[in-house]
């Protein structure tokens, strides 16, 4: 059985170093709507799964959007799925542990690769990533498909991000979401995890 735990939002410790922030804005905007319940059930109903680390402290592997947007939004507490307990080890090998098992992902927004003591602290600290963002909107319309592989939008954004012109995502989103949805459908993509062709 999964050991959920409700935590407080700002205590959590991300595992990579970008968001997409206009989608963290969206996911904002939707808790904002909701009544204290409705936020409390929401974030219930999706845990953020997290890994007991070093000083037991909480390292989250995934819907750092999520946490984002419920910190933006002023969501103080929300629910953690505990994937591990790596608790008993010292900060280089719990590192290693967390690569090892590709829960950590300390490339920046413009895909590159840094050291883990430069992954943030807090939520609140994570840098925008727009092809973050494109990747996440290209995958909700449906460009290609959700998949379990690890930090799988990351390598879409990378994707886009030698395929779109940064001048193109800045200036019409809308647009270079279309165009990269043709992208994503298209041969070169097809090497990259959720691919699902025309």
């Amino acid at each position: 059985m999964t050991d959920v735990r409700e935590v407080e939002i700002h205590q959590l410790r991300p595992t990579q170093l970008t968001v997409g922030m206009i989608e963290v804005r969206h996911k904002q905007a939707h808790l904002e709507k909701m009544k204290p319940q409705e936020q409390r059930d929401f974030m219930l109903a999706h845990p953020i799964p997290a890994v007991q680390g070093p000083d037991g402290k909480l390292f989250i592997t995934d819907h750092h959007h999520l946490g984002r947007a419920a910190l933006e939004a002023r969501v103080e507490s929300g629910f953690v799925a505990i994937e591990a307990d790596l608790s008993s080890l010292a900060k280089p090998a719990f590192w290693a542990e967390m690569d090892k098992r590709r829960w950590v992902h300390p490339l920046d927004e413009n895909g590159v690769r840094h050291y883990y003591t430069n992954i943030p602290h807090h939520l609140d600290a994570l840098v925008d990533d727009l092809y973050r963002s494109l990747a996440g909107y290209v995958r909700d319309a449906g460009g290609y498909l959700k998949t379990p592989t690890a930090f799988a939008e990351f390598v879409w954004a990378d994707f886009f991000r030698r395929n779109v012109a940064i001048e193109d995502v800045k200036g019409n989103f809308d647009d270079a979401v279309k165009h990269a949805i043709a992208l994503a459908q298209s041969d070169i993509a097809r090497p990259l995890p959720g691919y699902s062709g025309r």
